[in-house]
């Protein structure tokens, strides 16, 4: 197994769209990248922590790769953007790769590189590839947050 970390706005959208792909085994959310250590929600929100709304997720590297992985991660939100995902904005709602080997990071910086080859998007893309950061789960609520509630998805594309 093997672990990867994405954040792409608002948690809880992008946990659900990284949930139900086959091969991944679990997926968490929380926070990443900040100056505080165990951050509450409430604490990020502020602004003022500098850390990402985060998932985590393990996944089988034998049923997906993380190149597929990065494919699902540029599709499901807007990279050009900085510091926000529609609605939301803020620092936490950044668009940021967490990357948890040498490897990882080879793979993410050529495939943002070939998304902006391709012009997949009319702007540049902002997203942050970085080196992983601790990784700290959010509260219960917050963890498979539109399955408890039964929502199919929040506003990400």
């Amino acid at each position: 197994m093997e672990r990867a970390t994405f954040g792409a706005g608002c948690f809880w959208g992008v946990e659900a769209a990284f949930h139900q792909l086959k091969g991944v085994v679990s997926t968490a959310v929380g926070y990443a990248g900040g100056r505080l250590a165990n951050p509450t929600y409430q604490e990020v929100c502020t602004g003022e922590t500098g850390h990402a709304e985060v998932v985590e997720l393990e996944f089988d590297p034998a049923e997906i790769t993380y190149r597929e992985l990065l494919d699902v991660f540029w599709a499901i939100h807007d990279p050009t953007q900085v510091n926000r995902q529609g609605p939301d904005v803020g620092e936490q709602y950044r668009s940021v790769v967490f990357c948890h080997s040498p490897e990882q990071e080879a793979a993410a910086m050529a495939s943002k590189a070939k998304i902006e080859r391709l012009k997949h998007f009319k702007k540049p893309i902002m997203s942050e590839i970085r080196p992983s950061a601790t990784f700290y789960r959010a509260e219960e609520f917050h963890q498979r947050y539109l399955e408890k509630h039964g929502m199919a998805a929040c506003h990400i594309r």
